[in-house]
């Protein structure tokens, strides 16, 4: 194979895996192609919930086909013994000759057995093939397997001014239906969506995937230390039809827990911060967990906590032409920056028009986040 064929098969490898993103979790969204003689022979990616894996998948579409073939995976095949068996070994029963790889996986389990096993059956390896790409889709997978935490993506939704709200609190809709559809489609690609308590008092949010034709909802993440919200909301009704879990912390009342319980809420505790939790314990409780990657929908502080803590990954912020001026609530928290030269950077990735509404999204600057 040459080079760009093999970029070629790999892009294909990346975008399937990419179909099980907010639906794989706590495993990777990987992709699978088996090529032969230049044709693709079997393709496949992650199953819902982490099962079956991509390359169990692709081999069995491609069936006898695969002897002597090439597989492009878009991480390393796993090289350890768990629900399944390894996919090194399936590879290598299945008889392929060669296996192209994007990234090695960081996790200690595997972590370049995966290529070693292959190897010594004599299979020919290829590392590194489009590894930006592959990294960008496997960020929250990479984020809690190397920093035990999930990928946050933080969604705003301002007006030009950057309000969320009148001085009243009415904030529906600042934006318009394109816009709200897209938000619908990234809560479908995170595995949770979260709100501090804020949010979740103010607006009674459901969180939910609709009229994508979605069937497996996202987690809904209710970050309230003193578990003050009513279980009685929107999110207490659904939550046997859609999971909400509540991060609360050390001492929220019993009675409050036991009614989010009765609901059939999971319950995580984490450890007190300034002004309600701490948001790196929050995360790392969700890590724990098996969540790789977490939509914050808010309010003003909990995103500013993230931010300021150095721990809002992506940006995503819907713009809509209004104003609404300094008698609004404001889109951030109180950050307590000392100085400009202290302010969180993001950098630009791109830009939508969504019906009037523009969507930008940004990636965190790592040099000038918090440590």
């Amino acid at each position: 194979m040459t080079d760009a064929a093999d970029r070629r098969f790999m892009a294909l490898a990346i975008g399937l895996g990419a179909r099980g993103l907010g639906r794989v979790w706590p495993n990777p969204a990987v992709g699978c192609v088996i090529v032969r003689a230049g044709r693709v022979v079997g393709r496949g990616w992650t199953g819902d919930g982490g099962r079956p894996h991509a390359e169990t998948v692709a081999l069995d579409r491609a069936g006898t086909a695969a002897r002597g073939a090439t597989a492009y995976v878009s991480l390393e095949p796993c090289a350890h013994h768990g629900a399944t068996p390894p996919c090194s070994e399936a590879l290598i029963a299945a008889g392929v000759a060669r296996v192209v790889t994007a990234l090695e996986d960081p996790d200690p389990r595997v972590a370049g057995r995966g290529h070693a096993c292959l190897q010594a059956s004599g299979v020919a390896v290829t590392t590194g093939v489009l590894a930006d790409e592959a990294a960008w889709i496997q960020a929250g997978f990479l984020c809690r397997v190397t920093r035990g935490r999930p990928l946050v993506t933080l969604k705003l939704a301002a007006t030009l001014d950057g309000r969320i709200a009148t001085q009243s609190g009415e904030s529906r809709w600042i934006t318009g239906p394109q816009a709200r559809r897209a938000v619908h489609l990234m809560r479908a690609t995170h595995d949770a969506v979260m709100v501090g308590r804020g949010t979740a008092m103010a607006d009674d949010p459901a969180l939910t995937v609709r009229d994508l034709g979605i069937a497996r909802q996202p987690v809904r993440v209710l970050v309230d230390s003193a578990a003050r919200t009513s279980p009685d909301g929107r999110l207490g009704r659904t939550a046997e039809d859609a999971p909400v879990w509540l991060c609360h912390g050390p001492a929220a009342p019993a009675a409050a827990l036991d009614a989010w319980r009765r609901r059939g809420a999971r319950l995580l505790a984490c450890r007190a911060g300034p002004g309600g939790l701490d948001r790196a314990a929050v995360l790392a409780a969700l890590g724990q967990a098996g969540l790789t990657r977490v939509l914050c929908e808010g309010g003003a502080g909990l995103a500013a906590g993230l931010i300021g803590a150095g721990l809002a990954d992506r940006l995503a912020l819907f713009t809509a032409g209004k104003a609404i001026g300094a008698s609004g609530h404001p889109a951030l928290g109180p950050l307590g920056l000392p100085s400009l030269a202290a302010a969180p950077r993001f950098d630009l990735l791109e830009t939508r028009d969504l019906g009037g509404d523009v969507l930008s999204l940004w990636d965190a600057d790592p040099g000038s986040m918090p440590a």
